[in-house]
């Protein structure tokens, strides 16, 4: 090790007990989190530069057991000029835009505390590496929830900063619209905090949106309050098929749009042109829930009611080792965005297979890993649905994909396609790190 080296370790040691280095740890790919090698990409001649960020090993891994540990911490990144990448879970390390480098990880793994729970005010205040799972277990103790339906094992900081949501954002929203407070560490080691333990409270700037959807490239986030709501006493799935695409969309609308009040209103078609299946989630007390799934079925047309989740219920979204799309638009919209992406399918040959909340607006296209790996086709397919949609307000992203497919994409107009508001994301970013340390190159692709 250098001396450079050396020092370096001996100050994250001397903030922060975990500490070790990136052979021991994992290195930071394109396709997620996979096993390190011991090999370094040193572009200028320290360990996780340059490569262009597939299979970066970092030079260091810390895991701070605090928000001050983690200031001590960022306060030495600061001072030797490290790129910081931050790790939850690792689940969705892949997604966006690798890190043009890296040479330190930040792993919340210490940081697991439901820090405080006030079930009378309806919050709890939650550190960053808490995972879901554990969460939902000691809040369910009071008959409470986050109504995120995410993975198990995702942690608190991780969904708050990819934005991750499930179904039921059609009722409840995403993370940023539950958060009600959150503390973060700043690339210069400041701590910074917003928001407070109750509900009406909204002092300050609202950290907690801002950093939300920020693929860790503003801040730290070391804890997070959140306003909870009660479990549901029970739940019913409203199922039907349909092969005409304008009636399953006006199926997805009237649903929505009910006073029957869905918790989510899903959307499955597992071919470009196939049938399409829609679910509809319904919450609240026994004697409610069978009522109002009752008037759903009929709404829908000829439908199931069960209280079983259907088995092509996807929920959150998944690389799942390939290449995951993501569709915004107006549900009005919603017939428009299938035919263009049957038209992209037909001109490309490329076949997605598409779900999600479509009662909320979002899809996502799932392109499994034998076809995502041709490239130019996947790249072919995106421009061509960007170009099928254009003039409809919403965006196709493409959240993760293998490496061809990102080179492709680097080609055109990348994985984010237009941002309107690119100018402005730039300057948050200066301010915020004006170095431009956090996981450096990022996302969107431009940043």
């Amino acid at each position: 090790m250098s001396d450079d080296l050396l020092v370096i370790r001996k100050s994250l040691a001397a903030v922060c007990g975990e500490t070790r280095e990136g052979a021991e740890a994992d290195a930071i790919g394109g396709d997620g989190v996979t096993s390190a090698s011991g090999r370094t990409d040193a572009d200028d001649g320290r360990p996780g530069a340059g490569g262009g960020g597939e299979g970066i090993v970092p030079a260091f891994v810390v895991a701070p057991g605090s928000t001050d540990e983690a200031a001590a911490v960022m306060l030495v990144a600061a001072e030797h000029e490290l790129a910081v990448v931050v790790r939850g879970a690792g689940s969705r390390l892949g997604w966006g835009v690798p890190p043009a480098r890296c040479d330190l990880v930040i792993d919340m793994a210490r940081m697991t505390a439901v820090a405080e729970h006030s079930a009378g005010d309806l919050v709890a205040r939650i550190q960053a590496g808490a995972r879901l799972a554990d969460v939902a277990a000691v809040l369910a103790g009071a008959g409470q929830e986050i109504a995120l339906d995410v993975p198990g094992e995702a942690t608190i900081g991780g969904v708050v900063a990819t934005g991750l949501a499930g179904p039921r954002r059609l009722r409840y929203g995403t993370p940023r619209d539950l958060l009600i407070g959150i503390t973060i560490v700043r690339a210069d080691g400041t701590v910074a905090r917003s928001g407070g333990k109750v509900v009406k409270n909204v002092a300050g700037y609202d950290l907690g949106k801002l950093l939300a959807g920020s693929a860790g490239t503003l801040a730290l986030i070391t804890e997070a309050t959140f306003r909870l709501h009660p479990l549901p006493a029970a739940k019913a799935y409203v199922t039907a098929e349909y092969v005409a695409t304008g009636v399953a969309c006006d199926a997805v609308a009237a649903a929505a749009n009910s006073p029957l009040v869905a918790s989510a209103v899903e959307l499955s078609r597992p071919e470009p042109g196939g049938p399409i299946r829609i679910g509809v989630l319904i919450e609240g007390s026994a004697d409610g829930v069978a009522a109002r799934a009752m008037r759903m079925a009929g709404l829908l047309g000829p439908a199931e009611t069960s209280p079983a989740l259907p088995p092509w219920w996807r929920g959150a979204p998944a690389a799942e080792g390939g290449t995951l799309v993501r569709v915004s638009c107006w549900v009005s919209a919603l017939p428009r965005v299938l035919d263009a992406i049957d038209a992209a399918a037909r001109d490309t040959g490329v076949s997605p297979a598409v779900s999600g909340s479509a009662g909320a607006g979002v899809l996502y296209l799932h392109l499994d890993g034998g076809v995502s790996f041709k490239g130019s086709a996947i790249a072919g397919f995106v421009l061509a649905l960007r170009a099928g949609l254009a003039g409809e307000r919403g965006g196709v992203v493409v959240l993760a994909a293998p490496g061809p497919v990102r080179a492709a994409l680097a080609a055109g107009d990348g994985m984010a396609g237009s941002v309107p508001a690119l100018a402005l994301m730039r300057a948050v970013k200066d301010q915020f790190d004006p170095g431009h340390r956090m996981a450096p190159g990022r996302f969107p692709d431009a940043m």
